[in-house]
């Protein structure tokens, strides 16, 4: 069965099928959030760090209850525990607080330019973990496309307002590194426990500090309504499903070929915003964006896996 699992997530075209899948539902979790941030009546940086933890808490319990009715054992060993721990405070509550604080302090397409900045990351630590993985050419001129693809579709809303902010510019940045540095260690962790198990510790262990953060900082205006509520459960199987994905992906491929979709985040983000939000859709910069993106994604993904 192990091998059954390890031939069809290794396919091309299954990458492709499960990681643009992934990269699918986060894309939608823009417009989601935006949505939810009115239905809950968010507006404090506290408020949208304690929606992200309620989010990922509901994630983890969808996990939890798909892995009771599949029959897989929720029970860890102390070692693995401490070391989900560890990955939720980084992938989960330490990036996402950089973020949203990030984000508060800088512009959305300069936050949307430098959040790419993960995929970069990702790419070039890589190489300092796996000795299979390592940088060449084409990888590194896949990255320049992949992410001049990410500029390019954020051009048409670009501010005129140039500059860095550390409190915001730098914690995007900050915040895309612990991701990148989460990724290669859940690669790691998938040696030894099971890719569903990883998701969901890591998502619950996450989710209740950020939920702790939110709280301290003051969270005392949000508003919950049926809408909202059902608006917060699609976000919480977003992140449980993406999450879930992407942890069996880097299990069975290398980190670059995985990682390099993630440019496919912010093409889906913005389509989708047109689609619910009615967002200006950028014409050709799109088109000029999925072209990159996706000369990026063939250059990496074709290349042979040792």
């Amino acid at each position: 069965m192990k091998r059954t699992n390890e031939n069809i997530f290794t396919k091309y075209y299954m990458l492709a099928l499960f990681a643009l899948f992934a990269c699918f539902l986060w894309g939608s979790a823009f417009p989601s959030i935006k949505i939810g941030y009115e239905l809950f009546s968010i507006t404090s940086s506290f408020e949208k760090i304690t929606f992200a933890g309620l989010r990922f808490l509901l994630s983890s319990l969808l996990i939890f209850a798909f892995c009771l009715i599949t029959r897989r054992k929720l029970k860890l060993s102390r070692k693995n525990l401490y070391y989900l721990i560890g990955l939720g405070l980084v992938q989960t509550t330490i990036q996402y607080i950089l973020f949203y604080i990030g984000l508060s302090n800088t512009t959305g397409t300069k936050g949307s330019i430098l959040a790419a900045t993960n995929t970069l990351f990702s790419v070039l630590l890589v190489p300092l973990f796996f000795k299979n993985d390592k940088l060449n050419i084409k990888k590194v001129i896949g990255l320049i496309l992949g992410f001049m693809g990410v500029v390019v579709i954020n051009l048409a809303n670009a501010s005129s307002e140039l500059g860095f902010n550390f409190m915001g510019d730098g914690f995007i940045i900050l915040s895309s590194f612990m991701g990148a540095i989460g990724g290669i260690y859940t690669k790691k962790l998938t040696k030894d426990i099971d890719a569903f198990l990883i998701s969901g510790y890591q998502l619950f262990i996450g989710s209740i500090f950020l939920i702790g953060v939110g709280l301290a900082g003051g969270t005392n205006e949000m508003v919950f309504s049926a809408k909202g509520l059902a608006l917060l459960l699609y976000l919480g199987f977003v992140s449980a499903a993406a999450f879930s994905i992407w942890t069996i992906l880097l299990k069975y491929n290398s980190v670059s070929r995985v990682t390099i979709y993630k440019f496919t985040i912010p093409l889906f983000g913005v389509l989708l915003s047109y689609i619910f939000l009615k967002e200006r859709l950028m014409g050709i910069n799109t088109i000029i964006s999925i072209v990159l993106v996706s000369l990026s994604i063939i250059l990496i993904s074709l290349e042979k896996e040792k």
